[in-house]
């Protein structure tokens, strides 16, 4: 089976959206693009889980394909670990699915196999989960409620990056904020191996009442597109210039 880049959008948020399109739909489409759309929701101590604003994390993470998780600021940093590694291995069954439907029949799924013949292949799936490739582009709300979270977030996100970087294949992160000063994303910091230098930009994020959800996530995902379209291009001059 072949080894490809596993995709992912981050969603960290704490409320409803309020401007623009509905996030669910643009997270549906994100999905159908190959990428997959996680969404952690961030309570306040005083806050319950029934909360009408959260009800919309599990949507878009329904609608993208991935994995969601509604958490108290003071075990963010675990539940992002495990959201991320969760939505690999649940991308990765999928992805086997599709195979044993090719080579068994449309009606074969992973639960339709003997026990023994399943973990064998849930063995497979770990071993992918360590070998493939990872670009993680995390999408942080920083609207007016999220302030005083932010600081958790940024450890988080390091301890994320520590924690993936004990796979053998190669991880790429991102970060955006939402809203941006001028567009519906600001990017934080470009694609990057390591998170490393978050703890230098991160100070620096300014916050906003609104909470335009669903055109962030339409920028976010057009940003896999560039990185992939300036990568060809780069290879395409080096080319030149070695034929040259």
């Amino acid at each position: 089976m072949k080894k490809g880049t596993l995709k992912q959008i981050l969603l960290i948020t704490d409320g409803c959206s309020n401007k623009g399109e509905n996030p669910s739909a643009v997270a549906a489409l994100a999905y159908e693009q190959g990428i997959t759309v996680n969404v952690i929701g961030v309570l306040e101590d005083n806050q319950t889980e029934n909360d009408g604003g959260l009800q919309e994390v599990e949507e878009i993470a329904l609608s993208g394909g991935g994995v969601s998780q509604i958490v108290y600021q003071q075990v963010l940093s675990k539940t992002v670990q495990a959201v991320t590694k969760q939505a690999m291995t649940q991308t990765l069954q999928g992805v086997v699915n599709q195979e044993l439907k090719q080579i068994l029949g449309p009606n074969q799924s992973l639960e339709d196999l003997p026990p023994e013949q399943r973990g064998e292949v849930m063995e497979v799936v770990e071993d992918l989960g360590e070998t493939c490739d990872l670009e993680v582009l995390v999408l942080v709300d920083t609207s007016a409620s999220m302030t005083d979270k932010l600081p958790t977030v940024q450890e988080a996100l390091f301890d994320l990056s520590v924690s993936l970087n004990a796979r053998i294949g190669r991880n790429r992160f991102s970060i955006y904020a939402f809203p941006g000063k001028k567009a519906a994303i600001n990017k934080v910091l470009d694609w990057s191996p390591r998170l490393d230098s978050i703890s230098s930009v991160f100070p620096k994020l300014t916050s906003g009442g609104i909470t335009p959800t669903g055109p962030a996530l339409k920028e976010a995902m057009y940003q896999f597109g560039k990185k992939s379209l300036l990568r060809s291009f780069r290879n395409e001059n080096r080319s030149d210039i070695e034929e040259a």
